[in-house]
């Protein structure tokens, strides 16, 4: 508890202030709630405990956003960050790669994956004149920049912010970058365009302090419909917009948000339905009430347990949603998800749909998707399509969850001009079953917590597998280098964590897990085959693929649906008994 003695003599000015004010206008404190975070000091309204976790401690010792002083200070003399500003500089998105390099890794902030064509190409000019001459999309519709060394960080951040971006709030206890449908306002058949509730969030949290201080860092995504997920169901937030139809229960007609909550895959859990249902307009309100509950209730002594996915498993959803219609100040609508009130969506999701050319929902314009290869550009790629998404499109450009690109707005006319230019880059247009779904994450280039190379080991699975194996359906693979799970491997349809093998001449190698899905097909893979070489791993991968191309019921069967309709023991029999032709060895 708090005694006077804690509060400085301007803190004591400031609270008399405040107090008297609040006198004058005749409120007490038998009136005030249990208030969540201030706007001003979020870290002053956590009660101290001996219990906090050491980075809860390091919080209270200084603001975040206020070791950007430090970091300043660092730049100058090129030194690298030393004890409790490795964990702050992440507060300013700057995340210190020793030790496996000696440089930062700068994480931005692209709200819904939309970035301009001038925008990319300064982080094209970053990217070649202060760190390796290479960016990353990564798996929530974002860039990164790599290898940064401490005396350019100002410089750095101060380009960044000078085209619009921010990197505030990109890493650590902080609500990281909101993804949303890639085709947001141009897909024909969603129900709502989500763009303007992702930019009114991302404003908010850009504005003030209050949501800097969460016990962990937190995800939100919208799902708006249409052909293109968002993988709302993995984050610990996902709105997801519905329809509702004629009905007696006094709801008026129209389009509502249904929301999801306590999503973390890399803990084997997808996000539960709330059963809430709101407004448009009321989506925003209730998505900062949620969090102010999860300031202030959420574990700070455990960061094992510190997700939201713990606080609603320990209230339960009914005791969730009580606390937060107390701070609301109203109750919301719920209504269970089979409610024929809620009508069914008109199209089903694609998970590699956003590949190839689709027509837009604005006349004679087009959406182009292309494959980029784990994520990976070079700043010459990102300096030519900014010109191409300015000559053929409007200049703009959407980064998506799959780590791949889409080019809006261009007319029918120049459609093969665009797939040419793209093609000349070394970036593929065309639908391919494999290469649309590879995800990797970092991997132990650059990441202390890897154990293998994930991003090179999945260029060369691509290539190896597309080679050898006839798909005709899409497969997901997802390469995460530790259990953290940053490419999210539980829920591919064939995902791999990397591990260390003694057997291996590299070292490395993976556990190999299937049957993950989301959406429509969530599921949390099985895991299969246990500490595969990565040397065997491409011998392991092609004989599962072709088992499963061998033994589908039909052509319509898709890889998701094969494994669901197996035990895990009849699986391994099948992926082992699968034997390569040897010249694929070859």
């Amino acid at each position: 508890m708090l005694s006077e003695s804690t509060f400085t003599t301007a803190q004591k000015e400031y609270l008399s202030g405040f107090f008297a004010g609040a006198q004058s206008t005749g409120v007490s404190f038998k009136d005030l709630g249990t208030a969540p975070t201030s706007i001003h000091d979020p870290i002053a309204e956590i009660p101290a405990d001996d219990d906090l976790c050491r980075e809860e401690h390091i919080k209270r010792e200084m603001e975040p956003l206020d070791g950007a002083v430090e970091l300043f200070n660092k730049a100058r003399t090129n030194s690298p960050p030393e004890g409790a500003d490795v964990f702050r500089f992440k507060w300013n998105g700057l995340f210190w790669l020793s030790p496996v390099k000696d440089g930062y890794m700068c994480r931005l902030r692209i709200p819904g994956g939309v970035v301009k064509s001038f925008q990319l190409r300064e982080l094209s000019k970053i990217a070649d004149e202060l760190t390796t001459g290479y960016i990353q999309i990564t798996t929530r519709n974002n860039f990164q920049i790599r290898l940064i060394e401490p005396k350019d960080c100002p410089e750095v951040l101060r380009r960044v912010q000078s085209v619009g971006l921010h990197s505030k709030g990109a890493g650590a206890d902080n609500i990281r970058n909101i993804t949303m449908n890639p085709c947001a306002g141009y897909d024909p058949h969603e129900i709502i365009d989500v763009r303007p509730l992702v930019d009114e969030l991302a404003t908010l949290i850009i504005a003030g302090h209050e949501f800097y201080n969460l016990p962990r860092k937190f995800n939100i995504a919208f799902d708006g419909g249409g052909t293109i997920s968002s993988v709302e169901d993995t984050n610990d937030i996902g709105a997801s917009a519905v329809e509702i139809g004629e009905n007696t229960e006094g709801l008026e007609p129209g389009i509502y948000f249904r929301f999801a909550l306590g999503g973390v895959t890399g803990h084997k859990t997808f996000a539960s339905d709330w059963g809430v249902v709101v407004k448009p307009e009321q989506v925003t309100e209730v998505i900062v009430a949620i969090l102010r509950v999860f300031i202030r209730d959420g574990d700070r002594t455990n960061r094992k347990r510190a997700r939201l996915k713990y606080l609603v498993e320990k209230r339960g959803l009914p005791g969730f949603l009580t606390d937060v219609e107390e701070l609301l100040g109203y109750s919301l609508v719920q209504l269970p998800p089979d409610s024929p009130t809620q009508l069914p969506r008109k199209v089903s999701q694609q998970g590699h749909g956003h590949i190839g050319v689709y027509p837009q929902k604005q006349d004679r314009l087009n959406y182009i998707g292309a494959i980029v290869p784990v994520g990976q550009l070079t700043s010459y790629q990102l300096s030519c399509i900014a010109d191409i998404a300015e000559s053929y499109g409007n200049g703009e450009v959407r980064l998506t969850v799959w780590q791949n690109l889409i080019i809006p707005n261009v007319p029918t006319a120049f459609v093969e001009s665009v797939r040419q230019s793209l093609r000349r880059i070394g970036l593929r247009t065309e639908h391919s079953p494999l290469r649309g779904g590879f995800i990797a994450c970092t991997g132990n280039r650059y990441c202390k917590y890897a154990a293998a190379d994930t991003k090179g080991h999945a260029i060369a699975m691509m290539d190896y597998l597309e080679a050898r194996v006839p798909l005709d359906r899409p497969v997901n693979v997802h390469f995460t280098g530790c259990p953290h799970s940053c490419a999210q491997h539980f829920m591919g349809d064939i995902g791999l964590l990397s591990c260390a093998v003694k057997s291996s001449p590299s070292g490395e190698g993976y556990h190999v897990t299937v049957g993950g899905g989301f959406g429509e097909s969530r599921a949390i893979g099985r895991q299969i085959f246990q500490s595969i070489p990565y040397e065997s791993l491409g011998t392991a991968l092609e004989s599962t693929l072709l088992a499963y191309l061998d033994h589908r019921i039909s052509g319509d069967e898709s890889f998701h649906a094969f494994c669901v309709r197996h035990s895990t023991e009849e699986l391994q029999h099948l992926f082992t008994s699968a034997v390569p032709e040897p010249a694929a060895h070859a």
